[in-house]
This record gives structure tokens, sequence and C-alpha cells, in this order.
């Protein structure tokens, strides 16, 4: 039943997805989004799966995959993780990638990146990387990563698609828009290195006040959402050869 529904919206709200080419003529940033052992790695914590998940893992695979394209090229690179105050909630969302836990790490495939000269690491406490990225004297890292690597172009990649993913996008679209983030020109969105969790209807109902959250089904309205935005959304990202 949930393919069906999937398949319709598919029909009536389609995604137009590009193809990408990632040149070094172009200063393009690589943004990965809170891709945590919390929202990762299999019974990491509250919100992680439950068992292997074929889309997480591809988006791991791909994170990982374009995280070392651009650390051997030297290209900038942000990553966002994803760590809460244990005393400070995140409604609706159970208590989750708490600050000093191994939930709040980047997944082991992707540590490395901790030691590499070219990444710029956020932890963020909220949804929105965007505004987790505000400080007290009412700068913002993100934008000044930007403009300090004067960056055209960023590729976005991470989890969720429709909820962390989809808040920073729409932000930094609106902050490109209000001539905030100057020189950015395009926000892009690798739908095959973007992913979102899964709780089906049924499971939920067992829950009590769960909300059903079936993953094909979100993970295209986020895409969808991010494309009516503004962002180019891409299907398939490829190297152009030095």
């Amino acid at each position: 039943m949930v393919s069906e529904v999937v398949e319709l919206l598919k029909e009536h709200l389609p995604v137009d997805q590009e193809s990408f080419v990632l040149s070094g003529d172009v200063n393009t940033g690589l943004v990965l989004v809170d891709v945590v052992n919390g929202f990762c790695t299999v019974g990491a914590g509250n919100l992680a799966p439950k068992q292997h998940d074929k889309q997480i893992s591809e988006m791991v695979k791909e994170s990982v995959r374009f995280a070392g394209v651009f650390c051997e090229k030297k290209w900038p690179i942000f990553a966002f993780i994803d760590s809460h105050h244990p005393d400070i909630p995140e409604p609706p969302y159970p208590p989750h990638c708490i600050a000093g836990t191994d939930e709040s790490k980047l997944v082991p495939a992707l540590q490395w990146l901790e030691n590499e000269a070219n990444v710029t690491l956020r932890r963020k406490d909220c949804i929105d990387g965007f505004l987790g990225c505000l400080e007290k004297d009412a700068s913002n890292v993100f934008v000044d990563w930007v403009k300090n690597n004067q960056i055209k172009v960023i590729l976005v990649l991470g989890i969720c698609t429709d909820i962390c993913v989809l808040d920073f996008v729409c932000s930094t679209l609106s902050a490109r828009n209000r001539g905030f983030l100057s020189p950015l020109e395009d926000v892009i969105v690798y739908s095959g290195g973007c992913a979102t969790f899964d709780l089906p209807v049924p499971v939920a109902k067992t829950l009590g006040d769960a909300i059903a959250h079936p993953q094909e089904l979100m993970h295209h309205i986020g895409l969808y959402m991010a494309r009516g935005r503004g962002a180019k959304v891409v299907s398939e990202v490829s190297i152009k050869p030095n």
C-alpha cells in the first residue's frame, strides 16, 4: 500500500533530477549533514536504525566516497554533527545524540575527517544547521566558511532528507536570496546521498502518539520541498578528470 502511495505521489509531484559534474573550475564545497552514529549506526540510540537500512547505508557510502574525493583535492568540507545537552530536549524527538556519547560521533567510516585540514566540523544542537551555526556575537560559522572559501556551489548529503537536510537547505537558500551568502549561487542536493528514517504506520500505531514516517514517501517529499525552494536535486554526481 505504501509503495503504491509513493508511486502515485511521484506521478503527481515529480522531482526533476539533473546530473552534476564536480569540477575544479568552480569553487565547490561539500556539506555533510549529521552522518553520525545516532542516526546511521544500527542500535546506536533512540533515533538510530533498528536493523540494516539500505537507504541509510547508501547515504553513508556516498558520504564517505565524496568526502574522500574532496579531501584528496583539498576542497572545503563542512560537516554538521548533531550534539545535544542532556538537559535540553528537542521536541518532538526523544533524547538523542547527547554530547560526549558515541551517538554524537561521526560514523566510524568518517571519523578520519576530524584530522583533515580542509574540514570544518560544527556540532549543532538544533534541527536547522544554518541556525545552529549562529554565534553569540551574531556571526555565523557556515556563512564565514562560504565567504572565506569563496564557494559558489555546495553539494549537500546527509540525513534526514525531510528534516535536518531540508531545514538547512531552505535556510541557506533564503540567506542566499537575501544576499547574505555571496558568492554562493547554487545549492545541490544529491538524492542518492541523502536518507531518512523509517517508521511505518503499523509500527507507529503501537507507539502511542508517534507520528508515522514511511521512509520512501518522506524521502521523496523532502526532495520535492527542497526542489520547490530553489535547490537543484541531482540523481548523479560525476567527477571531471583533471
